[in-house]
């Protein structure tokens, strides 16, 4: 399997790059978190490489971190995910961003992404709870509310209240509140605004 790629950087075409090594030129599909970070035509290129080999294809995915490769992989695996919605998924947020809706279970933030619908999105929190989340996101060192935050947070939108707006209340509630007292207490800073 090809695990890695470092050659010269000949075509810049979204999703795809062509990667000239050793006189061979490989196209690779990315996501275009990826191809913002390469270089310009002509000059040197690394990537991550993932080989889905279908009945009618080779296909070949590059990937500028081992995070970004590992987090495709994981998208892959879930049934009725293939490597194009994955790459849509990793196009429309980076993996910490992934791993933080994953431990806070926010479907609204992947249904933002082009082509996931609210069954999609959800199944995919489902199936990368444990595996992407919560792991990924104590290497990325995410700074996410508490538990009892999540709770506070999940109810003030059920509120109708936005993200924006929950996500603000829920920074200056006092550490240690139980559930109940932190969703008073967002509500009173949220009627004083």
């Amino acid at each position: 399997m090809i695990g890695r790629i470092a050659g010269t950087l000949l075509e810049k075409t979204p999703p795809h790059v062509l990667v000239d090594c050793g006189g061979v030129g490989y196209e690779l599909d990315v996501p275009m978190s990826t191809l913002y970070n390469l270089p310009n035509p002509g000059e040197k290129v690394s990537l991550f490489t993932q080989l889905i080999v279908r009945e009618d294809a080779h296909l070949l995915y590059g990937f500028g971190s081992t995070q970004e490769r590992d987090a495709f992989r994981q998208l892959t695996k879930i049934s009725g995910v293939g490597p194009r919605t994955a790459l849509s998924v990793l196009s429309g947020l980076s993996v910490a961003e992934l791993a933080q809706a994953i431990t806070m279970q926010e479907t609204g933030r992947l249904t933002k992404v082009p082509g996931i619908g609210k069954k999609t999105a959800e199944r995919l929190l489902l199936e990368l709870k444990g595996k992407l989340g919560a792991d990924m996101s104590a290497v990325m060192d995410l700074n996410r509310p508490a538990p009892a935050g999540n709770d506070v947070l999940n109810a003030l939108l059920a509120l109708g209240y936005s993200d924006k707006e929950a996500l603000l209340a829920i920074k200056q509630i006092p550490a240690g509140l139980s559930v109940s007292e932190g969703i008073r207490h967002a509500l009173r800073l949220l009627s004083k605004a």
